[in-house]
């Protein structure tokens, strides 16, 4: 694959995960907390969101070992502080699925510019817009699994009782080890059929990766 593809991919990539953790971090101002605004977290700036492991080292080395075909990564979490929030169940429920949302918000927009777009994906462009739906998509379904961290995590919490929801909490030390055995499982292959079907739908055709 063209190297300036790959590196306009990364880009893509890059930019999704900054709004999805700006969303993040202004559902929780509009809930009351302005931890993120006052860290400086609250910008379009990409060097506050930068994650060494998560931005740069993960998404380059997927891209080579799929030899460009997938990439995924994340940005520096945005500092919340829920106990700021005027309701702490509304609160912690909006915070969560604000990332998603903001994901599954640009998987719409890089549709609808790529139906308007003549080339489909016999051109760079097209195909870039392509791929930015997909990985928006994945984006937002891979974070809503609900186990913590994730942002599924959150909005379960949201909706549990106070006493379910500190037994569930209890989780989030193993949430990594929980999610890594779950892909070795395949789970990575179910989210990916599931992107797969979501993004034939928005964007009118299907896209082989």
């Amino acid at each position: 694959m063209n190297p300036i593809f790959l590196i306009t991919l990364l880009v893509v990539l890059f930019f999704s995960v900054i709004i999805h953790e700006n969303a993040h971090g202004y559902a929780a101002l509009l809930s009351g907390d302005d931890t993120a605004k006052l860290m400086g977290r609250l910008t379009l700036n990409p060097l506050p969101h930068i994650d060494l492991m998560g931005t740069i080292f993960l998404p380059i080395f997927m891209l080579l070992l799929s030899g460009g075909r997938f990439a995924f990564g994340w940005a520096k979490p945005v500092p919340i502080n829920p106990y700021n929030f005027r309701d702490y169940k509304r609160g912690i429920f909006f915070t969560g699925i604000a990332g998603p949302l903001s994901n599954i918000g640009l998987a719409f927009c890089f549709a609808f510019v790529f139906r308007l777009f003549p080339g489909g994906t016999r051109s760079p462009f097209g195909l870039l817009l392509a791929y930015g739906c997909l990985i928006n998509l994945l984006l937002a379904i891979f974070n809503l699994i609900p186990i913590p961290p994730l942002d599924g995590s959150r909005v379960v919490s949201g909706l549990l009782p106070a006493h379910l929801e500190a037994s569930y909490r209890r989780l989030e030390p193993f949430g990594i080890f929980i999610v890594m055995f779950l892909f070795i499982s395949g789970l990575f292959n179910v989210i990916w059929r599931i992107v797969e079907a979501l993004g034939a739908i928005l964007l009118g055709t299907t896209i082989s990766i």
